[in-house]
């Protein structure tokens, strides 16, 4: 089952990130990356194409509380979003407490081992404080980057189905999981 999620109050930190919600005052930032072709496509969206289409996903992301700013330094570099995971498409874990994550990242900071930080602190996050039983994320087959993220992070394979995207395409899609018990025995790892 999807639990509620409120991060409005949340700030979490690693090595070089702080993970904490957006506000109207990212938006510049949010647009620099949102824009570059390349980036949404790996997440199954297309650029944004004028600041006013990331100013609408903004106020989402601050209405919703779901998603978080990944704020290197100075500057928003990315998103991380706790989402609600398809319960129809999973009804095994009915009786779970759980839900999905997604993640993008301006293509300037690709390669730094920056998004696999951000990944393992909200799995600390979501296990050790919310006490959640299970963790879904998934990637399109052909994003590489975002399948070694979610090895790096534990993740294994639990399914291969089909994706529609915001863009209305249908991607093979890889779903993995991650148990609070796989959890305990890679955390002292990190």
């Amino acid at each position: 089952m999807n639990v509620p999620i409120d991060l409005s109050n949340v700030v979490l930190t690693t090595t070089r990130l702080i993970l904490r919600p957006w506000t109207m005052d990212d938006l510049d930032d949010f647009y620099e990356y949102a824009r570059v072709d390349g980036v949404g496509q790996m997440a199954g969206w297309e650029p944004h194409s004028s600041i006013d289409k990331s100013k609408e996903i903004l106020t989402h992301f601050i209405e919703e509380k779901k998603t978080f700013a990944l704020q290197y330094h100075t500057k928003v570099i990315g998103s991380l979003g706790i989402e609600p995971y398809d319960e129809t498409k999973y009804p095994d874990f009915k009786e779970d407490r759980a839900r999905e994550i997604g993640y993008v990242l301006s293509k300037d900071f690709w390669g730094k081992g920056l998004m696999p930080e951000s990944v393992k602190r909200v799995i600390q996050y979501l296990f050790d404080d919310l006490h959640l039983d299970l963790i879904f994320c998934g990637h399109f087959v052909s994003n590489r980057q975002s399948a070694r993220v979610q090895e790096k992070c534990g993740f294994h394979h639990y399914k291969n189905d089909q994706y529609t995207t915001r863009m209305k395409t249908v991607e093979d899609h890889i779903q993995n999981i991650l148990t609070y018990d796989d959890y305990l025995k890679i955390k002292n790892q990190w």
